[in-house]
């Protein structure tokens, strides 16, 4: 099997879940039934870096949180798919509308309705705590929890391979 430090070369988009992937799959209940999540800022600081570095960076979730989408929107992400029942459909309707293959993805994700898209992605990520049938299909998995800097680790190895760490767009938000 090819070294998947190499897969980080080839990819154009990043596509990721949010519910245990860019959280800890922690879900506070307000009074008026709003979901609160909360992100993780270092995973929030190298989304944005991704963007300005022009990898496209998606999100495709089964939750309908409207801020949770203005947060990552806030941040460069220019897809937000919620309510994602059919995440395989959502894929493909990405590849086509930016013209990728599968060789160009990198999927982070970490339950079962993750799993169609992430058999099919160049390469497959996933936090420490997924599910043993995601970590199964995994070319990387994390040292982190998700909603702990999973995402960090897995998209800084993606901006040093690609030769696009510790320059000036670094060091600001």
């Amino acid at each position: 099997m090819e070294n998947y430090l190499s897969k980080y070369k080839q990819i154009k988009a990043v596509l990721l879940d949010v519910d245990g992937v860019l959280t800890d799959g922690t879900v506070a209940l307000l009074p008026n039934s709003e979901l609160v999540r909360t992100l993780h800022n270092k995973d929030s600081y190298i989304i944005q870096l991704a963007v300005k570095k022009g990898l496209k960076v998606g999100i495709i979730t089964g939750g309908s949180s409207e801020t949770v989408k203005e947060r990552l929107e806030g941040l460069g992400v220019q897809d937000v798919f919620l309510k994602s029942y059919n995440k395989i459909k959502v894929y493909e309707d990405y590849l086509k509308k930016y013209s990728l293959t599968d060789e160009d993805v990198l999927y982070v994700g970490d339950d079962l309705p993750d799993y169609e898209v992430m058999k099919r992605v160049a390469l497959a990520c996933c936090p420490a705590d997924a599910v043993h049938e995601i970590k199964e299909i995994c070319h990387y998995i994390s040292y982190n929890n998700g909603g702990k800097g999973a995402v960090r680790d897995i998209l800084e190895q993606l901006l040093k391979a690609q030769g696009l760490w510790m320059d000036k767009d670094c060091f600001s938000w």
